[in-house]
């Protein structure tokens, strides 16, 4: 059911938020819709609520779906969404769950883009080789998740920044704006982090896999009585290591329209 479901969601998105069809969304969600995203309550009304107020505010908002990784019933889309034209635009993960055909949950997070970035690389594109967008269906789903999971278990759970040498390869290209490329420069910033942050956890919630794309949806905190952060965390694997990294992350509010959490 993993291409149904890719096919659903997108077309979904893409009719609402390209060309404000609220028709999709009694034909696509379920009658029972949980929202994690904590600006919007549960329920369909609010999802045409939110489409409605978006292009009303902004006519001239453009929403390009960057990537797709679908497994099983969840479907994971990195959006770039430009509000206004010049603009900088919103870096966006959104994952939702489908149930016989129907989207029946959602969760969000949202991340404004930076007008530069430390490596220079943006919060898209490719760069690693092959440089496709789209999962590569030659690439073991089972083999890239058992990489990318030892690797983030290891780093996070174990505090070992030398997960990297096992596990990823040079040239890492790095799409966190605040990261440089390269191995050696991501085991020195979590080297630093761990040091400098001894409460520092990582909750993973989701992991979404599909060919050489790998991704994890996690609760980060710094300190135990913390909101913490929301993060989505992007791994690409070709030829068993990890070659490239984006994510989007959101500092988890005090308040909600829901009572769903983030997670």
């Amino acid at each position: 059911m993993t291409a149904q479901n890719r096919g659903i969601v997108v077309h979904f998105y893409e009719e609402l938020f390209r060309h404000g069809n609220l028709a999709v969304i009694d034909k696509f969600v379920g009658p029972v819709y949980i929202d994690h995203n904590p600006e919007s309550p549960d329920g369909s009304e609010a999802i045409g609520n939110v489409v409605t107020g978006l292009r009303a505010a902004y006519p001239d908002m453009n929403v390009s779906i960057e990537r797709v990784i679908a497994e099983d019933d969840l479907v994971l889309l990195h959006i770039n969404a430009v509000l206004e034209p010049g603009g900088e635009g919103m870096a966006i993960g959104a994952i939702f769950r489908v149930e016989t055909g129907k989207i029946v949950e959602h969760w969000e997070v949202m991340q404004q883009v930076p007008d530069r970035t430390v490596s220079g690389n943006d919060l898209f594109s490719t760069l690693s080789t092959p440089r496709g967008q789209s999962p590569d269906p030659r690439v073991s789903t089972a083999q890239s998740k058992r990489v990318a999971s030892d690797l983030v278990n290891e780093l996070f759970t174990g505090r070992d920044v030398t997960a990297f040498d096992r596990y990823a390869s040079d040239p890492y290209f790095q799409h966190n704006p605040q990261s440089p490329n390269g191995i050696a420069a991501a085991k020195e910033f979590f080297a630093s982090s761990f040091s400098t942050n001894p409460d520092l956890s990582v909750s993973v919630k989701r992991v979404i896999a599909e060919g050489d794309y790998v991704a994890f949806h996690s609760h980060s905190k710094y300190a135990p009585e913390d909101l913490g952060f929301a993060v989505l965390d992007i791994y690409r694997v070709r030829d068993g290591k990890v070659v490239e990294h984006w994510d989007v992350i959101q500092q988890v509010p005090a308040t909600s329209a829901n009572d769903n959490t983030m997670f």
